[in-house]
């Protein structure tokens, strides 16, 4: 099957893949199957949902690429057994061993399956802001994952990377060349995308998304974000994205729902500036056009006070 039909026929199934659905994998502690979707490059899409029990706080993408000198996992998972699920999915297609562990970012659901990852003798790298914003938050962080995730927790202990970066960190194997770039300020610190020039494929991270809405954290700085954006993130100018959460997909997508929706949301929230409105009621701008995206109930709100914060000292 061509890459583009696979691409075709994932995004095809994209209906079901909701905050709705708790599991779409009962036999395992991953939210779905991995899926192969060009040659090698292999996805576990989490749910769009915000992290349960239900979904063992599988809620973003676990990936993996298989180069024929061995294997490299993007993301670490929320937790050991997630880390070891994706391993045992791993071993399942490939007798190659796994010699490379990328953490996206320094969130929970990037970090925490490191202690899987660790026992394995893995290197692990991530960039130096997202290693120091999850030793700085570590605690709280596992301490959270605990209380939702309870006996799906077990083995889960606090493990940094065994490497960190600035701008980049580069590896070739096999057809294979794998670049970790930290592209500049955007959701969180320390993200990064890990770019496959001769596939044209990026693994986007948080750097963009498409099915759930997007969220704005406290240190989330949207103009740094936009920046970023148009001045790194298109020159890839990739065929194929996967993003941090939801399914593989293309520029076009991303874009509409990532710099489009941050456009648009700084747009109603610079109106109501304009008008003289407070903090209040600029958690209820409009944000209609973005309201069939999952996660809209929890974010949107959220979303616009903290984009107003931001805009009324600009």
């Amino acid at each position: 099957m061509k890459p583009t039909v696979l691409i075709a026929a994932c995004t095809a199934t994209t209906a079901i893949a909701n905050e709705d659905i708790a599991d779409q994998y009962p036999g395992s502690l991953l939210y779905s199957a991995p899926v192969e979707f060009i040659p090698g490059v292999f996805s576990a899409i989490g749910a769009t949902a915000p992290p349960t029990y239900e979904n063992a706080g599988h809620n973003n993408n676990l990936s993996f690429i298989v180069t024929g000198e061995g294997v490299v996992v993007i993301n670490g998972g929320g937790s050991f057994g997630l880390g070891e699920a994706l391993h045992a999915e791993i071993k399942a297609r490939t007798d190659e061993p796994v010699v490379l562990v990328i953490n996206e970012n320094g969130q929970g659901h990037a970090m925490l399956g490191n202690s899987y990852w660790a026992t394995q003798d893995v290197p692990i790298i991530a960039h130096v802001d997202a290693a120091a914003e999850f030793a700085d938050r570590g605690g709280q962080i596992i301490a959270n994952a605990e209380r939702m995730n309870r006996d799906r927790h077990a083995g889960t202990v606090l493990q940094g990377p065994t490497e960190t970066f600035e701008d980049d960190y580069i590896v070739e194997l096999g057809d294979y060349r794998i670049e970790a770039r930290y592209l500049g300020p955007s959701h969180s610190a320390g993200d990064v995308v890990v770019w496959l020039p001769n596939q044209d494929l990026v693994i986007a991270g948080d750097m963009a998304f498409h099915e759930r809405m997007l969220p704005v954290f406290e240190d989330t700085y949207t103009l740094d974000w936009l920046e970023t954006w148009d001045t790194e993130f298109e020159a890839l100018n990739a065929t194929y994205v996967i993003p941090g959460h939801g399914h593989p997909t293309n520029m076009d997508q991303v874009r509409l729902y990532t710099k489009g929706y941050l456009e648009y949301l700084r747009g109603k929230v610079g109106e109501h500036l304009d008008n003289g409105g407070g903090l209040a009621d600029a958690y209820y701008v409009d944000q209609s056009p973005y309201l069939h995206l999952d996660t809209f109930e929890e974010l949107a709100t959220k979303n616009a006070g903290r984009v107003y914060e931001q805009m009324e000292f600009e």
